[in-house]
């Protein structure tokens, strides 16, 4: 009895999944990533894409990846700031774009993060036209840690 139970509850949810989003549950794969609370905390649209933020020593990394199938999205726009010790996150000098390589990787490198609000914390965006916007904020795990890495997901607009 048990099985027919879940297996009930299994084809029901199966057919749930096709109501709300017209394509079975398994067929979505991979999750767009969710823009993050306080995340476009400072934003400032359209920041140059450098080379580095700043003396550097702190490295920002990450993948960009499209939801669904998760190919790897390369020649995408990364925007990042923070509170470092060389400038606060609203400061213009403290915010920097890069691009994803091929594989779709990034790279930055920018001075030290240092506590705001009592957490050491990055910001990063996706703000190009091709997927929607995405405003994230990692927080470290250590004050001293030297490198945040951060994965995006993005879906098609």
């Amino acid at each position: 009895m048990t099985k027919i139970l879940h297996t009930r509850r299994t084809l029901l949810a199966a057919a749930g999944a096709v109501l709300v989003t017209g394509m079975p549950a398994r067929a979505q794969g991979l999750a767009p990533t969710p823009t993050m609370r306080g995340g476009a905390n400072n934003y400032l649209p359209g920041a140059p894409i450098v080379d580095r933020i700043g003396g550097g020593g702190f490295w920002m990394t990450g993948t960009v990846r499209r939801a669904g199938d998760g190919a790897p999205l390369g020649g995408q726009r990364i925007q990042i700031w923070a509170h470092t010790t060389e400038g606060h996150e609203r400061d213009p000098h403290s915010h920097g774009a890069t691009l994803t390589n091929s594989k779709g990787e990034f790279r930055l490198e920018m001075p030290q993060i240092v506590p705001a609000f009592g957490q050491p914390h990055g910001h990063l965006a996706y703000d190009d036209e091709a997927f929607e916007t995405v405003f994230l904020r990692p927080v470290m795990g250590s004050a001293s840690d030297t490198t945040l890495h951060v994965d995006f997901v993005l879906k098609p607009v």
